[in-house]
């Protein structure tokens, strides 16, 4: 019964005040162990495998249906493979595989690991924000990155393998569905969003301890986009045998 009840049992919704999201480029096959055997990754080139690592700032998050005054806001921190999903019927979703999920709060946390597989755990983040720059740092996560915050013309990151912003656009997380696989089962958990207008960032500087300890012989920053004001909300978890 509490493993149905991480299954995501209801819909949630939520108000994304910010949702910066920066995906690195990483060669295929270093990438391909960390999933498994029911997904395939979503390549560029068929070279290139991504890492999304996300930083969300949500608002008044609750089971959908509930006043937004039953809602609590959080920082939710999220490392996603791209991936592909190809069902029994041929249907084929596209979407992201979890590798790590973390949160600012314990509330989130105690919560978010009943209802969800995200196994989330709980960091410090530290925002802070100049005339000309914004950043985010975790002492305990060991992470932190900054952007400009100049409104001008972005140029793709330096060695980026998208040839325009136009291309790196379709991989600009969240993708409309995340997987967790469990056996021989997976589970679809699926975002619906409105009015999604990513906005390329110009990154200034950036670390990551938890990507550095794959020892990735090539990882590059591939772009990286802000998304502001506005609803989203994740549909109740569907689950099918992908056997």
């Amino acid at each position: 019964m509490l493993e149905q009840l991480k299954n995501h049992p209801f819909a949630v919704t939520t108000f994304f005040k910010k949702s910066i999201v920066l995906t690195f480029a990483i060669p295929k096959e270093e990438v391909q162990k960390l999933i498994p055997d029911c997904l395939t990754l979503d390549t560029y080139n068929d070279k290139w495998a991504f890492i999304a690592v996300a930083l969300v700032e949500t608002e008044n998050l609750r089971p959908k249906g509930f006043p937004k005054f039953l809602g609590n806001d959080f920082f939710l921190i999220g490392y996603r493979v791209f991936v592909k999903y190809k069902n029994p019927k041929g249907k084929i979703y596209r979407g992201l595989y979890i590798l790590k999920s973390e949160t600012n709060k314990k509330k989130m946390e105690f919560f978010g690991n009943i209802f969800t597989h995200y196994n989330y755990s709980t960091t410090d983040i530290t925002q802070k924000e100049t005339v000309d720059m914004i950043s985010y740092e975790s002492l305990l996560s060991q992470f932190n990155f900054s952007f400009s915050n100049h409104k001008e013309a972005v140029s793709l990151p330096n060695n980026s393998p998208f040839i325009d912003w136009k291309i790196a656009k379709k991989y600009a997380g969240p993708l409309p569905f995340t997987f967790t696989v469990k056996k021989d089962e997976i589970l679809i958990i699926e975002g619906v969003r409105e009015k999604w207008h990513p906005k390329p960032i110009e990154l200034l500087d950036y670390n990551f301890d938890f990507l550095n300890k794959f020892n990735f012989s090539d990882l590059k920053i591939a772009n990286a986009f802000i998304i502001e004001n506005i609803p989203y909300y994740w549909k109740k978890g569907k689950t099918e045998r992908w056997k």
